[in-house]
């Protein structure tokens, strides 16, 4: 039989099949289809869409081929008894009847029905199913099934009240005449329960709102606005608002973690208190149910929500730059906004216009404070300290100044001053003193040179302190004015405290080389005279003059309107410099000492790489590429020491024997002699007095370079 089978069948099988569903009843879906090229193959015949043969009837293939797949469905109800319950007597419930016309099968299911508190599901697996008695020998088949009729399965009535469209095709096409559908009667108990909750909610009455989309779509999403000494958060994802207070430094104010917490924040604020169930999403109703056995345990929602107020809440697009909102009473007005909240605003509204508005709350007006007068125990500062706190702390110095301007190398950071003594008396006129100023803490020390046979014995005459201004109150609640060093320009000075007087022209305004050409272009009805007097001076034709002569000539000519610090600014600016030839052997000493400090020994490593330099073998480079290299290894020697060395070693083209310079620099190999310090305590002479430097600045001065930058060139 599979064979014959097969062989009656072959042409069918072989042909396009596909199974589809129509009313949830899988069923054969025969599709002819045409071959390569969209024509139909030889013997192919076109058949409809969806075919639907009786058992037996219009095919010659067996019923498990011919009807595969094929289901029929019918729609019944069982009315099941319920014992000792006053609630219900019985209970409805549905059932789908499913009959395979393949092996004649039959399966029950009962739909799963929402808290019904019943097993649901499969209610009699497929199989075939005799009759009830007497005819039990007998199966169950396609004929025995119709709408409006009772179905006995194993002792429980069935009532069949009505099936889908393709059961009612094929019972009519096989011949079976379809009686009317029915309905299938209302549960007696689901109707009273329906009814029940429509009117009732549980002890915590819930309404339920969609607010997942939200959630999910703008989860931790927030917008923020900036406010004056606030920070307002809007929440994307529930609609709620957090403002967080920033306080400023030093306000005098109890630091807040929120001024506002998180929540709906209304429109208008409360006029007054509200009443229960006013503001509330649902409004309850106070039902009893007396003492009855049946009485309805539960609360009763007002559908109508008599006495609920509308209340109004900020949204999205209530809030935008300048607005002011009202929170609770408060006005706040929102000054700018973050980036994530003008992309939002400009993508979901199209608001272009994020103009900020300045947000600093105006300033606090400044008290002054007052302090007690000065004690006279201890210093000024010192005394303050034990008025400003409870705990007095000692007095903190300008720690950066100090470590800037201290004294390190050759770098002294003091300035000393040649002085003399104001008096009438004759024993103290000639009295010189050198006064020095310490620009690391703003202090001065008097010292007094020891000179011989002067009758004074000389030495510290003013310990290193600061000075107080004269003609100032004592005791007093304000700070003394303390001696500057801008104050200090009256009289000759060393060379270091003329180059920080330079160097700082912004405090120093006689040390101005500008300044000081400006005041002699004044001069220039005197320009011709000023030649002639120079000319005069300069017998030999040198170009130069000393420098007494030049301050004498610019005094007279100017007639006092130059200070001797400006005089000394023009001869600094227009000096002959000296031959530092004389001072190798001194600046090699000084080199030595310093490289000696810093136990600097890698000489011929520079050597090497003053060969590396040298391509073409002269044993000789430009002093800049020496200077270069010397600075690349870190060669423990300040900018001036190692210019004047380079200075030394140059010939007349500016070029340095590398070898012989480094041999030289070389302590180890090649030392010197120790230089021996000068006594401080010598005999006064013409151009040095008592071991200090000269009074004079410049010995010689290019007075024709000076008038051609101030008058001009003159033929």
């Amino acid at each position: 039989f599979p064979l014959f089978a097969f062989l009656m069948g072959k042409e069918k099988f072989h042909k396009s099949q596909h199974w589809g569903f129509c009313n949830n009843v899988r069923m054969l879906v025969g599709e002819d289809k045409p071959g390569i090229g969209g024509e139909l193959l030889f013997g192919q015949k076109i058949k409809p869409k969806y075919s639907v043969f009786p058992k037996g009837m219009g095919t010659d293939s067996p019923s498990w081929v011919a009807f595969d797949k094929q289901v029929l469905s019918f729609d019944a109800y069982l009315e099941d008894e319920v014992p000792d319950k006053s609630q219900e007597n019985y209970r409805i419930r549905r059932y789908k009847i499913y009959f395979y016309l393949e092996d004649d099968t039959v399966e029950v299911n009962e739909p799963v029905l929402q808290n019904s508190g019943l097993p649901q599901g499969i209610f009699i697996r497929r199989h075939r199913i005799s009759l009830p008695p007497p005819n039990e020998d007998q199966f169950y088949t396609v004929h025995h099934f119709n709408v409006n009729t009772d179905i006995v399965f194993y002792g429980r009535t069935f009532k069949v009240y009505d099936c889908d469209a393709f059961t009612k095709n094929f019972l009519t096409k096989i011949g079976v005449k379809l009686n009317p559908p029915g309905q299938c009667p209302e549960d007696p108990y689901m109707k009273t329960r329906r009814e029940k909750l429509d009117c009732m909610e549980p002890i915590c009455p819930y309404e339920s709102f969609d607010t997942l989309k939200q959630f999910l779509e703008y989860d931790r999403k927030v917008l923020r606005f900036f406010c004056v000494e606030l920070i307002l958060h809007y929440f994307l994802s529930d609609d709620t608002i957090e403002i967080k207070e920033v306080l400023p430094h030093n306000s005098g104010r109890d630091a807040m973690s929120l001024f506002l917490q998180r929540r709906k924040l209304p429109k208008y604020g409360p006029p007054g208190v509200y009443q229960p169930g006013q503001l509330t999403d649902q409004t309850v109703l106070n039902v009893y149910g007396g003492y009855s056995e049946t009485r309805v345990y539960g609360f009763l929602l007002d559908k109508y929500q008599l006495g609920k107020l509308d209340q109004e809440f900020y949204k999205d697009t209530d809030l935008s730059i300048g607005t002011t909102i009202n929170v609770w009473g408060r006005k706040v007005l929102l000054c700018d906004c973050d980036d994530f909240t003008k992309t939002y605003y400009r993508t979901k509204y199209g608001i272009e216009n994020f103009t900020s508005i300045p947000c600093k709350a105006p300033s606090p007006p400044k008290i002054e404070r007052k302090f007690p007068p000065y004690t006279g125990f201890g210093s000024e500062e010192d005394s303050l300290r034990s008025c400003i706190g409870l705990m007095p702390t000692p007095h903190q110095r300008n720690f950066k100044k100090f470590i800037e301007f201290d004294s390190y190398g050759n770098i002294s950071n003091t300035l000393r001053f040649f002085a003399k003594l104001i008096t009438h008396k004759c024993a103290d006129v000639e009295r010189m003193f050198v006064i020095s100023y310490f620009l690391s803490d703003d202090t001065i020390s008097v010292f007094e040179p020891i000179e011989r046979n002067s009758g004074y014995t000389g030495g510290m005459f003013l310990k290193r302190v600061r000075v107080k201004k004269p003609g100032q109150e004592v005791f007093k609640s304000e700070f003394s004015e303390y001696i500057k060093a801008e104050e200090l320009y009256v009289g000759a000075k060393v060379n270091y405290t003329l180059n920080y007087m330079e160097r700082n022209s912004d405090k120093f305004p006689l040390s101005s080389i500008e300044l000081v050409i400006q005041k002699l272009k004044e001069e220039e009805c005197k320009s011709r005279e000023l030649k002639q007097v120079f000319t005069a001076a300069d017998c030999m034709h040198t170009k130069m003059v000393d420098f007494n002569t030049f301050r004498e000539i610019m005094m007279n000519l100017t007639v006092g309107k130059l200070t001797d610090q400006e005089v000394i600014t023009i001869a600094r600016r227009y000096r002959v410099p000296e031959d530092p030839c004389p001072h190798r052997n001194v600046l090699v000493a000084q080199a030595h000492e310093q490289l000696k400090k810093n136990a600097f020994e890698n000489f011929e490593r520079l050597i090497a790489m003053c060969v590396y330099e040298d391509r073409e073998k002269k044993k000789v480079l430009p002093s800049k590429d020496i200077k270069r290299l010397c600075k690349s290894s870190r060669l423990p020697l300040n900018e001036d020491l190692l210019g004047s060395l380079l200075s030394g070693f140059e010939d007349s083209e500016k070029q340095i024997n590398y070898e012989s310079f480094f041999c030289a620099l070389n302590w180890r190999v090649n030392p010197v002699p120790v230089l021996e310090v000068a006594s401080y305590i010598k005999e006064r002479c013409e151009d040095e007095w008592l071991g200090m430097p000269s009074p004079i600045p410049v010995k010689y001065i290019y007075y024709l370079n000076l008038l051609k930058d101030v008058f001009g060139v003159d033929e």
